[in-house]
């Protein structure tokens, strides 16, 4: 297990052999997932959105902007 230490700033050095298995390096970005309270993921942040197109297949009828508006407010609030 690799262990990091968090500097007064509120920063830390991913471990070299982390960096190398996540294939990030100086300048990538990368994200933090709350998976549950307290309990966070780390993912690399490296690739574009361009490359998810077409990935997900087509949806069965359009998404209308309230619709998604309204699903993003429902799990806002947990519901």
């Amino acid at each position: 297990m690799s262990t990091a230490t968090l500097t007064t700033k509120g920063q830390i050095t991913i471990p070299a052999e982390v960096r190398k298995a996540m294939a990030v390096g100086q300048g990538d970005r990368v994200e933090f997932v709350e998976v549950e309270p307290g309990k966070f993921l780390l993912f690399a942040a490296t690739r574009s959105m361009t490359e998810l197109k077409g990935r997900f297949g087509k949806p069965d009828r359009p998404v209308r902007i309230e619709e998604m508006n309204d699903a993003i407010a429902r799990a806002a609030s947990g519901k």
